[in-house]
């Protein structure tokens, strides 16, 4: 499992932030001298903090680079689930009305938002909505979303218990849509840019603890950058200021299943379960024995 000191997570999303914001073009300016002084005295101070930890937790760096959407929330705002709701809802509103999603013209018509407990710690965020998500309008209720409901629960949490979410909020289109039938398809790069707008918003609402990309469209979206998922998983990413965990996404866990056979494709169960016992170590869950012991 990759190292989640105070010190490694803090400077790789340090590192994540400048590199996102220089990929947008961002030029970069020399520092004030007060901001030297935090960053030389960062090893020290979260070496000590680490010292004294009972637990390795991911440690807030001081702000150095602005972030591009600020959370709709100020001091007086009361974070409360029915104030969530309404937030979302206006979102949802706001995407069914999107000329940028519209202009498009390849996406289909039905929202599929999001579900979950609107302030939970742990946010998971899939790729786009199939054919069952759009009939049911609710994301993850395919098979896909029956092996995540497994992991979930074998995490010690229920799905009404964490926030499950999608880059995309509508299905993508095979052609013109017409015959598409019960095929599926990935977002391509026009759509997951013009779709994160609402991304941001989305989670600057909630406010998750840590957020789970699965799969490698949504790491590439989150945090706007290739690679395969096994060069991404097992290190803290950084979303915003937020911890992110990338892992499979559970239709690949299927294949594999269906591919290779379940014994043979226990290694790829066995990487989704490291993940996901370092997202547990994140949110501060308990972990038992007999969790870390699945794959033993």
């Amino acid at each position: 499992m990759a190292d989640s000191s105070p010190l490694a997570t803090s400077l790789s999303a340090l590192a994540d932030v400048l590199k996102r914001e220089q990929r947008r073009g961002m030029p970069f300016r020399g520092i004030q001298p007060e901001s030297e002084e935090i960053l030389r005295g960062l090893p020290v101070e979260f070496m000590r903090l680490s010292q004294v930890a009972e637990q390795p937790k991911a440690t807030p760096i001081p702000t150095l680079v602005a972030e591009s959407t600020p959370a709709p929330v100020t001091e007086s705002t009361e974070r409360t689930e029915e104030w969530a709701r309404a937030e979302l809802r206006k979102i949802c509103r706001d995407l069914k009305s999107s000329e940028s999603l519209k202009a498009l013209g390849t996406l289909r018509d039905i929202v599929v938002f999001p579900a979950g407990n609107p302030l939970a710690d742990l946010m998971f965020v899939g790729e786009a909505p199939g054919v069952e998500e759009e009939k049911e309008r609710k994301p993850f209720v395919g098979p896909a979303g029956q092996k995540l409901t497994q992991i979930v629960e074998a995490m010690g949490l229920t799905r009404e218990k964490v926030y499950l979410s999608n880059i995309l909020k509508f299905r993508p289109k095979k052609g013109d849509g017409r015959f598409q039938g019960a095929s599926n398809r990935l977002p391509n790069p026009d759509e997951m840019a013009a779709s994160m707008e609402y991304v941001r918003r989305e989670i600057a609402v909630v406010q998750p603890k840590v957020i789970v990309a699965l799969g490698g469209t949504a790491a590439e979206a989150l945090l706007e950058v290739g690679g395969s998922i096994a060069s991404l998983r097992s290190k803290i990413h950084n979303f915003e200021g937020i911890p992110l965990v990338v892992s499979h996404h559970p239709s690949y866990v299927l294949r594999q299943e269906t591919e290779r056979g379940k014994d043979e494709s226990k290694e790829t169960k066995r990487s989704v379960w490291e993940d996901m016992l370092q997202v547990m170590e994140l949110v501060g869950l308990p972990i038992s024995e007999k969790q870390r012991g699945y794959f033993a």
